[in-house]
């Protein structure tokens, strides 16, 4: 197979460590895995490896949040100081849930793309102990004004859903995607306490970056999943399986077109979408992270790169755009 012999050049060359994975439907065209999963045991990566996905999570957020507003516990206009109460003061009165999901917020952010990691990761063990690292941090922007990627406006989110559900933000992850959609091998992992079938992420110099994430993930990123689950999770959501084929239209049309990204991605609710207008995806990045997963509903297509450096998904999610996003 020429696109295996080509992907299996870029991860020698590129010295990956991850998983890659292409299908078509219920089709596997490829399936890769390279490097290891723990360097220190010498545990090598398998196809079915669990990885953390950073910010990959909030399209599972967006999807959680959906759902509640589909039971009607939530709506696109609800206020979030309404759920709030007198928690994060600073966030203005009029910022809506619409407004979060779609980075429009104008909220301070605790974790800035160029911040540095997160004081007391071990701290960081649910949506509601977050808390105490979102205060502080006053409006950047109106409302509603412009799109600004925020972090923090989707672990606002997760605070919001449990609130609204009287669940814990984990458990309406699991419930509300992750079982309808078959992903049996996703779920928020403590990373100081991983099962033996999850990767381990790396720094540059070489150490792991426990010391460097939230020892588990909210609405903003951390949840671990395997190439296999989203090959699962686009099926299902596509299929209205997740929530109704209405609303995956609405979080999947363009709400800003202009994101001020390299690859002029657009964004809906929750998803990027790319400017050739057949494609969604979800993306993360982060210390020992890199995950794309794009998905071309109108004939099956998905591909998912997953690693376990912050660098090292790139070079192979470029080569596959090439190769499979320009066909007819």
């Amino acid at each position: 197979m020429v696109a295996g012999e080509e992907i299996d050049r870029l991860a020698r060359d590129t010295e990956f460590s991850g998983v890659v994975s292409v299908s078509r439907g219920s089709e596997v065209v490829l399936a890769r895995a390279y490097g290891l999963a723990h360097r220190g045991y010498g545990v090598p990566n398998t196809v079915d490896t669990r990885f953390a996905i950073a910010s990959g999570t909030k399209g599972l957020t967006a999807l959680v949040v959906a759902s509640l507003i589909v039971e009607g516990k939530l709506a696109l206009g609800t206020r979030v100081r309404a759920l709030l109460g007198t928690d994060l003061p600073l966030i203005d009165s009029s910022v809506t849930v619409e407004h979060l999901l779609a980075h429009r917020s104008g909220i301070g952010d605790y974790c800035d793309e160029d911040a540095l990691p997160p004081a007391q990761p071990q701290s960081f063990t649910s949506a509601a102990a977050y808390l105490p690292a979102l205060e502080g941090f006053p409006q950047r922007f109106p409302p509603g004004s412009q799109f600004c990627y925020n972090n923090g406006g989707f672990a606002v989110l997760a605070l919001v859903a449990e609130r609204a559900a009287g669940v814990p933000f984990a458990d309406l992850v699991a419930s509300r995607v992750t079982a309808p959609a078959g992903m049996a091998h996703t779920s928020f992992l403590r990373s100081d306490q991983l099962p033996g079938d999850a990767a381990t992420g790396y720094l540059e110099d070489g150490r792991t970056n426990v010391f460097s994430l939230p020892v588990v993930g909210s609405g903003d990123g951390g949840i671990y999943s395997s190439a296999g689950d989203f090959a699962a999770f686009w099926a299902a959501l596509h299929a209205g399986r997740i929530v109704p084929p209405e609303w995956v239209a609405r979080m999947t049309a363009v709400v800003s077109a202009e994101t001020s990204t390299r690859e002029q991605l657009r964004y809906g609710l929750g998803f990027w979408l790319p400017p050739d207008d057949t494609t969604v995806m979800l993306e993360g990045y982060d210390y020992g992270v890199s995950f794309r997963s794009v998905s071309r509903p109108s004939d099956g297509l998905v591909f998912t790169v997953v690693s376990t450096t912050s660098e090292g998904a790139w070079p192979l999610t470029r080569w596959l755009g090439g190769q499979f996003l320009t066909e007819p």
